[in-house]
């Protein structure tokens, strides 16, 4: 019986994962974080195919913490990038891409699930004189293809008089 409870409390540790990281830091200064159902933006004005429609209804809502650099806080910035860097080293999250370059900054795509199940996508990125966020697309059976064709419409959506256009201030 005791080899039981051992067992069962060692395999549910599987060490740090995103959503801790997420709730233990998200009250921390330095931190910003936001959760966007997907109903928050507004489509009305934008064609989609059904391709793009089919990976819109696919997500269920965006999570992104996000860390921005200053003055005062640049080694508790290099610390929290490694911890999220160290997270996403676990096995379980899969590549998908990586980009950028060491002088402006690089991202990091990474997901869950299989490449035509997706259950949550992330997207790690970090600028050097700016700071980092981490933004976690939740859904059920998202498919990368579908959602890169979703890319190309996000800049017809207007973000204006939504509070995102605060986040994309965030960086600026």
């Amino acid at each position: 019986m005791l080899a039981l409870i051992v067992t069962s409390f060692i395999s549910c540790n599987n060490g740090p994962t995103l959503q801790t990281y997420y709730v233990d830091n998200e009250l921390k200064p330095g931190f910003t974080t936001f959760d966007i159902p997907t109903s928050f933006i507004d489509l009305d004005k934008v064609e989609l195919s059904e391709q793009q429609e089919k990976a819109y209804n696919s997500i269920n809502k965006l999570n992104v913490i996000a860390f921005k650099l200053d003055d005062k806080n640049a080694d508790a910035y290099k610390v929290e990038l490694k911890n999220v860097k160290t997270i996403l080293k676990n096995p379980k999250y899969e590549d998908l891409m990586r980009g950028g370059n060491t002088n402006d900054g690089k991202f990091l795509v990474k997901f869950l699930g299989d490449i035509e199940n997706i259950d949550e996508l992330i997207i790690l990125g970090n600028a050097n004189d700016k700071g980092f966020m981490v933004a976690r697309i939740l859904g059920d059976d998202m498919n990368a293809n579908d959602l890169v064709s979703l890319g190309t419409v996000m800049d017809k959506i207007d973000f204006e008089d939504t509070d995102i256009n605060g986040f994309t201030d965030f960086f600026k």
